[in-house]
């Protein structure tokens, strides 16, 4: 360990704070071993704070931020199926490192980093909290329904299923246009901004509800989409991963993978940069797939390699 943090700019542990310095990689430890070194952590909790030392996953976030507590309806709540959390720590982790890497080169100082899955929840429903500290407005789960803006939701269409957005007034007259009724809905004092349309967005769901009904998904996605209205079609994890425009547009790449009957789809980095483009240059590997290299990199001859695996150290 102490061979491996004298060549490395960065340690990453995804480890709490009490089995790091059981293992001497908190920060105090590793300085003493390369003081440049930058220490990027992930917690659970966070700290300072009474949990600080208690241990999650990517759930306890979501749950204790609110965000459980507004999705469904209610009874039972329920959590996302996607690991939000989890990889929104690992994206706020990667830009803190960054920042800790250029900070280093303008200082020579290196620092700690701390991610933590509720600081992340947190932060994602933080619009939500900010509400309801100022206005206490106290709101209650509604499905798919929006509750500040309308028509927000998502509605069956004659083979599936779209999710349309209307948001802000510019947005709304085009609707209204689109559905052939500007007079009825633009002059009606229910409907003159957001908050209030949001109030009153069953009465416009209702409306859309039948459009929708009246069409095929594509229909639907078109002719919203045409209008500039927001809108997606509902699909499922193969209808994704077959779509013409996730296709085209090159989000996923098919990477060769050990031990798989076919080539996985592996998401590209979800930005782009015009001069330096990252891009996937290499499978990722199997468990200790590179202990070797890695280790001969550090100056063990084989046999040392080998005394090390026979002691279950690697």
């Amino acid at each position: 360990m102490r061979r491996l943090v004298k060549t490395a700019d960065v340690v990453v542990a995804n480890l709490p704070p009490q089995t790091l310095r059981a293992m001497k990689l908190d920060y105090d430890s590793l300085k003493a071993i390369k003081p440049d070194i930058i220490l990027t952590t992930a917690t659970a909790f966070g700290g300072p704070g009474p949990w600080s030392d208690r241990v999650g996953f990517d759930g306890v976030g979501q749950v204790m931020s609110g965000s459980v507590y507004m999705t469904g309806v209610g009874n039972p709540p329920y959590r996302a199926a996607v690991n939000w959390v989890d990889f929104g720590t690992a994206l706020h982790c990667a830009f803190g490192t960054l920042a800790a890497l250029i900070e280093r080169g303008k200082s020579g100082r290196g620092q700690i980093v701390e991610g933590a899955l509720l600081a992340t929840a947190l932060s994602f429903t933080n619009a939500t909290l900010i509400e309801q500290a100022v206005i206490n407005v106290n709101r209650v789960p509604t499905g798919n329904l929006g509750q500040t803006a309308a028509p927000a939701d998502i509605y069956r269409t004659r083979d599936g299923w779209v999710l349309c957005q209307v948001t802000g007034h510019p947005l709304f007259k085009r609707w209204a246009k689109l559905m052939g009724e500007e007079e009825q809905w633009l002059n009606d004092p229910r409907f003159a901004d957001d908050i209030s349309r949001g109030n009153n967005g069953p009465v416009i769901s209702e409306r859309m509800a039948r459009w929708c009904a009246e069409r095929t998904t594509q229909e639907a996605v078109d002719t919203l989409g045409k209008a500039m209205i927001p809108t997606g079609p509902v699909l499922s994890p193969q209808q994704a991963l077959d779509h013409p425009h996730i296709r085209a547009a090159g989000f996923l790449q098919d990477v060769d993978y050990p031990g798989l009957p076919k080539q996985a789809p592996v998401a590209r980095a979800a930005i782009r940069l015009s001069e330096t483009p990252g891009e996937i240059a290499t499978r990722p590997p199997t468990l200790g797939e590179h202990t070797d290299s890695v280790l001969a990199e550090l100056g063990y001859d084989k046999a040392a390699i080998a005394a090390l695996r026979q002691s279950g150290i690697i």
